[in-house]
């Protein structure tokens, strides 16, 4: 024990604190103070740790520090003094052997909580203190704020011996949301419309993959089913729940037949078609020779296959697709994509309207419309063509000559009028089966708006009419005007939300350009969005766009 005489008390009276090392034990004394308590325990506690004093009794450590009542408690009944004992608390020696001050802080830190509640962090201060905090100071900064779960003892440790400024102490287990049902379709419709290659990998624009065909028996579609969601849990030791996936309906459309619960199979042979909220089979009807006489007009739900040609006069309408291999002469074809091998001759007469693409070796004296894109591979004599995306004339000669070509986003060929100025209009920008659309529905509008205001005043006027003294007849009559007012009133709001829907269809359409490999020549007319401009002088592999209300001219 006379080692133990030597150690000297650490504190005073001054420093509000005293720690005595006495043969019998450890004593502390807390001097009162009118600010409340002065001293962190965790502050205490290091002081004990550096002088050696491993077991001792916390709880009167820290009843001590709390009471302050200037009392000598004892904390411990032994300790073992380091072989680098300072002589003096806050003191060290100078090469001369006299002591220097040094003060001894430690380094401020703060434990921060995510807003997610699954991380806290710890944040350290080195520039506020020389010594850094140990692993029982952050632990019980952590249980001061209450972090319970997921606390990395490891990292800790890592991050004190590296000096690290920041580094995670604990990580709670995030909340895993189950997956949706999901519909996995055995069928890829993107093919749809692409050209055949021949060994050569040229374009067989008469072998058009027209549609996606099914077998009766074959799998058109499975569903995944959803998963449930798996609970985390945050630092604090709530529970975090996890959302679970939702079902899906099962997308079986007419002349299909589900197996098992989640599997779609096609019920008749056909043509495979998606809506993307149902998924159907429909019949293919295929023509060996002419649509004519010997066949009459065809008006067909599902696809049309025409093996011949279409002659003048005669009408194809068809839910689904369109092949005619043979020509199109001054007849009217509508369907969802139009392929014309042979080319059309419209004779100004027949009309080729398609709700998807349209493609034809040529047009002459034409009218065609499509929703989608117009493909004509050789070329383009005095025709009305409208695209509501693309117009694209490029494949032999590729040459537009005469008529009206509009397209919403581009008009590409590679030759555009001739060299006897032939009067050739354009125009890109404007979707004109939008605007047509537009003009359709608005005209339509308003001639229900005005049937039903009139229908109104005279409801209004009849309303004043004793109607005990009317006949039967009359009666009836009155009631279905009441009746015929409810329909009426609901095509004006349907045309009043799709007036709506169009007017922002068409303000979302993206600038126009006219693109030509080739040549453009004079007597062509140009206009890009709203803006217009006339060629004057022949010009070659070239873009033209609009560029502040002016139509510029670009490289191809």
């Amino acid at each position: 024990m006379e080692e133990e005489k030597m150690i000297p008390n650490v504190g005073g009276q001054e420093a509000g604190y005293l720690f005595e090392f006495k043969p019998d034990g450890v004593f502390l004394t807390v001097y009162p103070s009118d600010g409340g308590i002065l001293f962190e325990l965790s502050d205490m506690r290091q002081v004990l740790k550096e002088y050696g004093v491993i077991d001792y009794d916390i709880e009167v450590l820290a009843r001590t520090l709390r009471e302050a009542a200037g009392k000598s408690q004892k904390l411990a009944d032994h300790f073992e003094a380091p072989v680098d004992w300072p002589k003096e608390e806050g003191t060290s020696e100078n090469k001369d052997g006299k002591p220097a001050e040094e003060k001894k802080e430690y380094a401020k830190f703060t434990i921060e909580i995510t807003k997610d509640r699954m991380k806290a962090i710890v944040h350290i201060d080195y520039k506020a203190g020389n010594l850094k905090p140990d692993m029982d100071m952050i632990m019980e900064a952590l249980q001061s704020k209450k972090v319970v779960f997921g606390i990395d003892s490891q990292a800790i440790e890592t991050g004190l011996e590296d000096g690290a400024e920041d580094f995670i102490a604990a990580q709670g287990i995030p909340a895993i949301n189950g997956a949706d049902a999901r519909i996995e379709r055995k069928f890829n419709l993107n093919i749809k419309g692409r050209p055949a290659l021949s060994k050569y990998d040229q374009a067989d624009y008469k072998n058009l993959n027209l549609v996606v065909l099914v077998k009766k028996g074959e799998i058109l579609a499975e569903r995944i089913l959803q998963t449930a969601g798996t609970s985390g849990t945050n630092v604090f030791g709530d529970e975090v729940m996890a959302r679970h996936g939702k079902p899906k309906p099962l997308p079986s459309g007419k002349n299909t037949i589900v197996k098992d619960e989640n599997s779609i199979f096609a019920d008749i042979d056909g043509q495979i078609v998606d809506t993307g909220s149902k998924i159907s089979v429909d019949p293919l009807l295929s023509i060996s020779g002419d649509v004519g006489v010997s066949t009459g007009n065809i008006d067909f739900t599902g696809a049309v296959h025409v093996s011949g040609n279409v002659q003048a006069g005669f009408v194809i309408k068809a839910a689904g697709d369109i092949e005619v291999k043979g020509m199109v002469s001054g007849a009217t074809l509508e369907g969802q994509n139009v392929f014309i091998s042979g080319g059309v001759q419209g004779m100004n007469r027949g009309k080729i309207i398609a709700h998807g693409d349209v493609r034809a070796s040529f047009a002459e004296n034409a009218d065609i419309q499509s929703d989608g894109n117009i493909y004509i591979t050789d070329v383009s004599l005095h025709s009305q063509l409208q695209a509501g995306k693309k117009l694209i004339v490029e494949g032999k000669r590729g040459q537009v000559t005469g008529g009206t070509l509009a397209a919403g986003e581009e008009i590409r060929a590679k030759v555009i009028g001739n060299f006897m100025n032939v009067s050739t209009r354009l125009s890109v920008g404007v979707n004109p089966m939008l605007q047509k659309k537009y003009q359709d529905t608005c005209k339509e509008y308003a001639d229900c708006k005005k049937r039903l205001s009139q229908l109104t005043k005279t409801l209004n006027t009849l309303g004043k009419i004793d109607m005990s003294r009317l006949p039967p007849e009359r009666l009836e009559q009155i009631n279905s005007l009441t009746r015929s007012q409810f329909p009426l009133a609901g095509l004006v709001e349907r045309d009043e939300k799709i007036i709506r829907d169009l007017e922002i269809e068409m303000q979302n359409i993206k600038k126009g350009k006219i693109r030509v490999l080739d040549t453009i020549f004079p007597g062509v007319k140009l206009k890009v969005n709203s803006a217009m401009k006339n060629i004057q002088t022949e010009q070659k592999h070239c873009t033209f766009y609009v560029e502040e209300d002016v139509v510029k001219t670009g490289p191809y």
